[in-house]
């Protein structure tokens, strides 16, 4: 009987091991990730963006699902908050207008005229006021809230940061729902449709 619960003892142990050591693995990943995403975020502020990134700094689909799996983390670090503000912006459709959503962001960085940093583009403005994104000032809970639908978010945004997504909006920098037309919309020119959104650009190549 004393051997029965010794061999139990020694069975919880390795799996409790192994539970630990996987959760290390996942929290190396999510901390390469992040650091990978800052140095790739850099590049394209810094307009290096024509360097395709180094093998050793693109973020791997291994890394990006580690950062914020739950979708509940705070709007700290690049991948977050892309992820965070396609999720929300695309309204979890396909992923042709969720690459749209990341592409505005992408051109917008390092853009004169806009934050040198994505966490700050997705957060211009003020929370209860107005701001660049909707969703981040609309006073809801900012949380990702459908597990499938962010993990396409997040792979997108790993795509866009690899330099490995195509721009699908021809240098956007601003869009709209198809069910409203702001005046700001006669300003700028239209440069492409995707799914329930309408994308324009600067005419002069000044953002505003």
């Amino acid at each position: 009987m004393r051997q029965i619960w010794i061999l139990i003892f020694l069975i919880l142990f390795l799996l409790a091991d192994l539970v630990n050591a996987t959760e290390q693995t996942q929290t190396e990943a999510a901390s390469m990730a992040k650091e990978k995403a800052e140095i790739l975020e850099k590049k394209v502020s810094d307009n290096d963006s024509e360097t395709p990134p180094k093998p050793a700094e693109i973020i791997t689909k291994h890394q990006v699902r580690a950062v914020d799996p739950s979708g509940e983390e705070p709007l700290e670090d690049v991948i977050t908050c892309l992820a965070r503000s396609i999720y929300w912006e695309a309204n979890r459709t396909d992923d042709a207008e969720m690459e749209a959503i990341a592409s505005v962001v992408m051109n917008r960085l390092g853009h004169e005229g806009f934050p040198s940093t994505i966490c700050k583009i997705v957060k211009q403005g003020q929370e209860q006021g107005a701001c660049q994104f909707s969703w981040w000032c609309d006073g809801r809970l900012d949380d990702a809230q459908e597990e499938e639908a962010y993990s396409r978010a997040k792979e997108i945004s790993r795509k866009a940061l690899n330099q490995q997504l195509q721009d699908p909006t021809d240098g956007a920098m601003y869009f709209h729902n198809r069910k409203v037309t702001p005046d700001w919309s006669s300003e700028y020119i239209k440069t492409a449709k995707i799914g329930e959104h309408i994308f324009y650009k600067p005419a002069d190549g000044k953002a505003k």
